[in-house]
């Protein structure tokens, strides 16, 4: 019995902090393949926009991207599966050399992303996998790249619901003194 009770507790403390926690902005670094910054803001109920400015490890080339993004819930608030894709620009200082005498041109294509994030309180942690597919230039075709992003929550859910539930009071206050003028 007792060895039951301890994993049941932990599990419901678990679920309590991470109940309500999901973000409508948020923002922080991404660090893997290549390191940058990157910014969310949620546009539907399970659908954000990201932004990734990011420079690379292996290639002379900093990279714009923006994407669209569907998350699903899997087993508690705040934990999230999600799936998506968008575009992205590059710019690149490759030199010439003698195998590319004209250096590489700046790439330009589509990017696919697919990942895991938790929210914890004001902190979103999210690890995913980003193949993007250059139609334009760039060093290769493809670039796998992979990526731990570290985001602060700063506009979250809850924040949200307080602000609504505040706007409602004003609101019933403003009929109950139908007396006053505006």
């Amino acid at each position: 019995m007792r060895n039951r009770f301890l994993p049941c507790l932990l599990l419901i403390f678990a679920s309590q902090m991470l109940v309500a926690q999901s973000y409508v902005t948020a923002g922080g670094i991404r660090l893997g393949t290549d390191w940058g910054l990157t910014f969310k803001q949620r546009v539907a109920e399970h659908v954000t926009v990201e932004g990734i400015l990011q420079q690379s490890f292996q290639r002379e080339e900093f990279m714009v991207t923006a994407l669209a993004e569907r998350h699903y819930k899997v087993l508690l608030n705040g934990l999230n599966f999600y799936f998506g894709g968008g575009l992205h620009k590059g710019w690149n200082d490759q030199p010439s050399t003698f195998e590319n005498p004209d250096g590489f041109k700046d790439p330009f294509g589509i990017t696919a992303i697919g990942g895991l994030e938790i929210s914890l309180g004001r902190l979103n942690i999210a690890y995913d996998y980003k193949p993007a597919v250059n139609f334009v230039g760039g060093e290769s075709r493809m670039y796998m790249q992979t990526g731990l992003s570290a985001r602060y929550i700063f506009y979250s859910n809850r924040d949200l619901k307080k602000k609504e539930r505040e706007r409602k009071r004003e609101a019933r206050r403003k009929k109950l003194r139908f007396w006053e003028k505006d």
